[in-house]
């Protein structure tokens, strides 16, 4: 492909040259690869910054990318750490040169500025995959009182393990609104994790496996069922939410599904019903929870155009279904897709859910 191809002349150009002025060089030609325009970007005189504290060695920097010879300390975090201001942006170095690890005297082209934020290219386009969970089972155990809705930690385990060890970048769907925005990059491999209903084995099984894997993920609480015997304690929640990695967000009062209205009711009774079941948990979860609520799954996946109208009264900014597949940069934020991971699934059939990309059909 075009960018592959590109990256490639300017990775090998750059090892060939180390010198400053044949580093400019090469940064021009990727940002002219990236950005199509003519001209020069990288000039001679620009300051360098100071090299990392590994002692690597920078060749040349324009406003849009820093060209960098790692030294033998160096790893992906590290460079991320210096040059993006953030270790864990080191997939943008990763996804960038096509490498797993920073490597000595192996030159890395480092994005300062973000690419192609939209993901799209002459023959495919990126998509972004968001999984939904439900309640988990300790040790090997599926469909425990629960049926298939029900994972057991076992399996849940090997998932987060697969993703791990296959570059999958588990972000967290707050994330998504820039890249819906067409103006944040994601990973490559970006997928998001999802739980609904807030049964207390989230807090018991998933969030150990979560905190090991260091995955963030989204808990869609509807609020009536909170404090039930086997759901969430506000202790609980406010636990997942002090872990840093789960985000409490509303999945509804009271989990009736919104598009079915009583035959006896009027326009009106039925608009304060979805303004109900959409303000209510906001303003609840908000009073209790330190969490700014702007996200909300539909029960049952269900939505229509009065129920989007009141998602937008009450100012959430995305929200879910359980259409299965993934999401383009172009995707409704409020209809975003996304697949329902069933307990009786093995691994194998796990790795087929993960649409990371779709491909474009030739006129």
């Amino acid at each position: 492909m075009q960018t592959d191809h590109c990256r490639q002349r300017v990775v090998s150009l750059a090892v060939r040259w180390f010198g400053v002025l044949a580093a400019c060089a090469v940064a021009a030609q990727m940002a002219a690869c990236a950005t199509r325009s003519a001209g020069p970007v990288l000039e001679p005189h620009v300051e360098v910054p100071a090299p990392p504290p590994a002692g690597g060695r920078v060749l040349g920097r324009s406003e849009r990318f820093v060209i960098y010879k790692p030294a033998a300390g160096d790893t992906l975090r590290s460079i991320a750490a210096h040059f993006l201001g953030n270790e864990s942006r080191n997939w943008v170095v990763a996804d960038f040169n096509g490498v797993a690890q920073a490597e000595p005297d192996r030159v890395l082209a480092i994005p300062l500025k973000p690419l192609n934020p939209t993901g799209t290219y002459a023959d495919h386009y990126q998509t972004v995959p968001i999984l939904c969970y439900h309640r988990f089972a300790a040790g090997n155990g599926n469909g425990t009182g629960g049926g298939k809705m029900v994972i057991s930690a076992a399996n849940f385990a090997a998932q987060l393990d697969w993703l791990a060890r296959n570059d999958y970048r588990v972000i967290s769907l707050s994330q998504l609104s820039g890249f819906l925005q067409g103006r944040q990059v994601l990973p490559k491999r970006a997928v998001v994790i999802t739980i609904d209903d807030a049964y207390e084995s989230v807090h018991r099984v998933a969030l150990p496996l979560l905190r090991k894997y260091g995955f963030p993920a989204t808990l869609f609480a509807y609020t009536d069922f909170i404090g039930a015997a086997d759901a969430l304690s506000w202790a609980q929640l406010q636990d997942l939410v002090a872990s840093g990695l789960v985000d409490v967000q509303a999945h509804s009062k009271s989990h009736r599904n919104l598009i079915e209205r009583a035959v006896a009711d009027t326009d009106e009774q039925y608009r304060q019903m979805l303004d109900t079941e959409t303000r209510a948990p906001r303003e609840l979860l908000e009073r209790k929870l330190p969490v700014q609520v702007r996200h909300y799954a539909y029960p049952y996946g269900d939505a229509n155009q009065a129920v989007l109208d009141a998602l937008s009264r009450q100012r959430y900014q995305l929200a879910v279904t359980v259409n299965p597949g993934g999401n383009g940069f172009f995707a409704q934020p409020l209809m975003l897709r996304r697949t329902m991971i069933y307990g009786d699934i093995d691994l194998a059939a796990f790795k087929l859910k993960l649409q990371t990309v779709r491909g474009v059909a030739a006129p």
